[in-house]
Parts: C-alpha cells; sequence; structure tokens
C-alpha cells in the first residue's frame, strides 16, 4: 500500500467536491467556534434562575479558557495518533454530552469542571478545522496577511453568535441553548461519519511522550487563579482564607510547572521562548491590552445599572463592532502585504481603544441616545482586531513553528483570560470604592439646610446613579492617564530595530582610502 492511500492529509474523502469541502469547513468553524460552556450574554438568566452566584459563572468562563490553553500543546501529536473520523465524532459526541450536562445541573462546581472538559476537547477538533483553514489563506506563509483574515472573521462570528444565542436565551431560556448546541454536535458528528475520511494525516505517534501530568498542574494551575480573580472582591481578597489559599496554591503549583519542564526530555510547555525580546514585549503589550478590554465590565455597569438596557440591547451593542473588525481585517491586510514596520500598526490600535475610552469618558450620563453608540463601538472593534492581529503576530513572531505550539498554550491563558481577570478584578474593586467616595461627598450637601430630609429621600435612587457615574468616569480618566503611558512606550520601542546607528567617520574614511589606493595600484 502507497503512502498516499495510507495516510490523507486532507479531511474529507476523496470523493468529495474541493468546492463541498471548503463550504463544510466554513460550517463546521462557524458552528463549533461560538460553542461555548458559558455565554456572557445569559449569565443574568443563568444566576437568575439557578440562584447561583455570578461569580460561579465567571469562574467556569475563566475555566474554559484554561481548557482550552491546556489544550494547545498536545493538539498536534493528539492529532498525529488517531484517524480523523474517529477523533471528530468522538469529541462532537462527547461536546454533546458536556452541553447535556451543564443544561441539566445546578451544581457551579459542575459546570466549572464540564468547562475545562469542554473547551479542551473542543480546541482539539477546532485544529482539524483550523489548519486547512491556514493553508488555504496563507500559501506564501505570510501569517500577517493571515491573521487579517482570520481574527476579523473569528471575532465576528463570536459577537454574532453571542447575540443570536442571547436572543434565543431571552425566548426560550438559557438551557434550550445548551440542548440546541448538544443537537447541533450530533447534526454535525452525522455530516463528519459520511463525508470524512478514515485515515491517519500522517504516520502515528505515541501519546506516552505527553507528560500528562504537567498538563493537570497548567490547568490546576490557572484554574485557581480563576477562583481568585473571580472571587476576589466577594470573599473580601485576601481577609478570605480561601483566596489566601487559591493564591499561594497558584503559585505553588506555576512554580512545580516551571521546574518540571526542565527536567523532562519531552516537556509539555516552553519557556525558553520567553527569553526573546519580542515574546516579552509582546505580552506587556497584551497586558496592556487586556487593561482595555476590561473595561467592558465599566461599560455593562453603565448600560445595565443606569440606562437600564437589557441582554439583547448589550448584545446589539457588541454587534456594533462589526464594522470595526472588517476595516481593522482590511487596514491589516494591505499593511503586511506592503511589509510595513508593525510599530505604526500597532499604534493605530492603541489609538483607537484611547478614543474608545476618551468618548465613553464623555458618554457618562443619566441619558443617552442609542445611536451614540455607533462611533465608541466601532473604535473599539477596530482597536480590538487590530491588537489581535498585531500584538499576536509580534509575540509570536520568528518562531518556529514547534517553539510556538509548545508555548502557545499559555500565550493564549494570557491573552484571553489573565490579563482581562486582572484588570477586570481590579476595576470592579476600585469602581466600587470610588462609588462610596463619590457618596461621601456627595453627603456634604445632605444637611437640613441646603437639602430637606424629604428631598434626599424622594431621590436616593438619582444620588446613587450619579455616584456610580462619578466613579465610572474617574476609573475610565485613570485607563485615559495610563492609555498615554501605553501610547508613549510603543512610540519609544524599537521593535526589533536598530534605536540609533552610530556613523565613525574616521574608520569610514579609512576604509575608503584603502579601497581607492587598492583599486589604484590594480590598474597601474
Amino acid at each position: 500500500m502507497s503512502l498516499t492511500e495510507k495516510y490523507n492529509k486532507g479531511l474529507f474523502a476523496d470523493w468529495v467536491p474541493k468546492i463541498v469541502q471548503l463550504l463544510l469547513i466554513l460550517v463546521f468553524i462557524i458552528l463549533l467556534f461560538p460553542m461555548s460552556s458559558i455565554y456572557v450574554g445569559n449569565l443574568s438568566y443563568m444566576v437568575g434562575e439557578t440562584g447561583q452566584m455570578a461569580e460561579y459563572f465567571m469562574w467556569a468562563n475563566f475555566a474554559g479558557t484554561v481548557g482550552m490553553g491546556a489544550a494547545m500543546p498536545v493538539a498536534f501529536r493528539v492529532k498525529l495518533a488517531f484517524k480523523i473520523k474517529d477523533k471528530v465524532i468522538f469529541i462532537l459526541l462527547l461536546v454533546a454530552l458536556f452541553n447535556f450536562i451543564i443544561a441539566t445541573t445546578e451544581n457551579p462546581i459542575v459546570i466549572v469542571l464540564v468547562s475545562i472538559l469542554m473547551n479542551f476537547f473542543k480546541m482539539m477538533a477546532l485544529i482539524e478545522f483550523m489548519l486547512p483553514v491556514m493553508m488555504i489563506l496563507n500559501p506564501d506563509g505570510n501569517r500577517g496577511k493571515f491573521y487579517a483574515m482570520f481574527y476579523p472573521f473569528i471575532l465576528g462570528i463570536s459577537q454574532v453568535g453571542g447575540y443570536l444565542l442571547t436572543k434565543e436565551a431571552s425566548y426560550q431560556g438559557w438551557e434550550y441553548i445548551y440542548f440546541q448546541s448538544g443537537l447541533i454536535c450530533v447534526v454535525l458528528t452525522v455530516v463528519a461519519l459520511i463525508f470524512m475520511h478514515n485515515k491517519h494525516f500522517d504516520k502515528p505517534v505515541p501519546l506516552y511522550y505527553i507528560d500528562w501530568l504537567s498538563g493537570i498542574l497548567f490547568i490546576l494551575c490557572f484554574t485557581a487563579l480563576a477562583y481568585v480573580l473571580s472571587f476576589g472582591k466577594q470573599q473580601d481578597w485576601f481577609n478570605s482564607s480561601k483566596i489566601i489559599f487559591a493564591g499561594i496554591f497558584t503559585i505553588t503549583t506555576f512554580v512545580i510547572l516551571y521546574y518540571r519542564q526542565k527536567i523532562l526530555k519531552y516537556p509539555f510547555l516552553s519557556f525558553n521562548i520567553f527569553k526573546r525580546n519580542n515574546v516579552k514585549h509582546g505580552m506587556v503589550m497584551l497586558l496592556m491590552l487586556g487593561m482595555f478590554m476590561a473595561l467592558s465590565s465599566v461599560q455593562s455597569i453603565y448600560t445595565t445599572g443606569i440606562l437600564n438596557y437589557d441582554p439583547i440591547h448589550n448584545g446589539k451593542l457588541n454587534m456594533m463592532m462589526l464594522p470595526g473588525f472588517v476595516i481593522a481585517g482590511i487596514f491589516a491586510y494591505n499593511w503586511f502585504k506592503a511589509k510595513k514596520p508593525i510599530k505604526y500598526y500597532i499604534f493605530s490600535g492603541f489609538s483607537s481603544m484611547m478614543l474608545y475610552c476618551l468618548l465613553m469618558y464623555f458618554y457618562m450620563v443619566p441619558e443617552l441616545n442609542y445611536e451614540r453608540w455607533y462611533l465608541p463601538m466601532f473604535f473599539k472593534g477596530f482597536g480590538m482586531c487590530s491588537l489581535f492581529i498585531s500584538a499576536w503576530f509580534y509575540t509570536l513572531d520568528n518562531l518556529q513553528i514547534g517553539e510556538m505550539l509548545a508555548a502557545i498554550g499559555i500565550v493564549m491563558v494570557w491573552r484571553t483570560f489573565v490579563t482581562i481577570g486582572i484588570f477586570s478584578a481590579i476595576f470592579s474593586w476600585l469602581q466600587y470604592q470610588f462609588q462610596i467616595e463619590s457618596l461621601g461627598n456627595l453627603a456634604i450637601y445632605y444637611d437640613g439646610v441646603t437639602l430637606p430630609q424629604q428631598l434626599v429621600t424622594s431621590n436616593i435612587k438619582s444620588i446613587q446613579l450619579n455616584a456610580v457615574l462619578a466613579a465610572n468616569k474617574r476609573l475610565i480618566g485613570y485607563v485615559l492617564i495610563a492609555g498615554l503611558g501605553v501610547l508613549l512606550y510603543i512610540v519609544t520601542h524599537h521593535f526589533g530595530k536598530d534605536r540609533y546607528f552610530l556613523i565613525r567617520l574616521n574608520e569610514l574614511a579609512d576604509s575608503a582610502k584603502r579601497e581607492y589606493r587598492a583599486e589604484k595600484k590594480s590598474i597601474t
């Protein structure tokens, strides 16, 4: 039997036309990628109907990202170990089961555990469909142009999918979404059974080279960190023994994980790339991006607490970012095609986020026309998509595929969960402190002379809302000040280029004289 008959680097059987294969890949990606254990737009429905604290579901949401990060280091080896059809069918049925469990349980710990497993296996399946897309969109190996097409598409379907699911949950109930997702997985299983081939991608490799203990340490470490960031405010941070224990556990497991990689012949993760200059600065930029993205919590406080938007209207706000995604993708594609310095593209992304913050600062008023959101959400969409493309490209630039796979898990967790979680927790605590301080400042005028007690009692809601607005505005103001430092950092960073060129005139003159004498001698 020849190698071409034994192995197949595609996904589908040879009898399936190429155009149908492409359409099937798009269908799998569009349906699987937005599928999640927790839909942020449905949190209010889940909290209201289960009676559990919102922090449990935020913890499950963060834990899902940890599961995706844990899948990346082993995804390619698992891809080689099993036949494509067997692997995809098994994962789809497993994800369908996880959706059913979430829909039928009210135990939040079960939801957290299922979130880790569900996103772990979902990423395993998505890798199968994303690799062919990468080959199709990136035939010349230009990762920048690939990211310019990939991220607008992925961010776009995530926002559209989130909005549609929130709308359905408001009419049918949040459990219906998970039953529907499970049914979609079953239908995709039938599609895979019919159209996918049952061959290995390449020569099978054993799974015993994978250090599963390191994978467990990775999950335990970041899941404990997710608990700290989710429950910090509710538990009063380090006044809580649970938060202290979770913090110590996070540090301990990370140290063990780090040193374990040094003694393994085949490490689960590679920390060597973090010695590189572009990776270190890229992680800093992703941290800065997390600061701006965490402002979504402040925006949610304003839209929900002040403007009284329901989850559907909040979902429509996120849909307003779609034009920003498209423009950012077109801008990035032409930028990388022209091979222009990435520095100014990153600067444009952070500048766009600054404009979003600036508009939000002036929009902190008791009433706001819904159409006024188009401009700030456009800037937010453009900035977020631009920085997902550019900061990710710069962080992983000049890395070999093996190095990238060994470290992309921790970079993904850093970008998607750790940075946003840290700043969300900080902003939540600061907003509450600023709100109390604002109420104290307003209380100065609440005496019997300037404001009668009857008016204070009748206007207590208005007083509270103004305190929230003042706290939000102050917090956004501090982010704007920090943003100026971010722009200064981007302007002064060299991005791999030499900052200064020292021209030694004497050496150049001596070199020119030697060349002239040698040429004259050869002529004579």
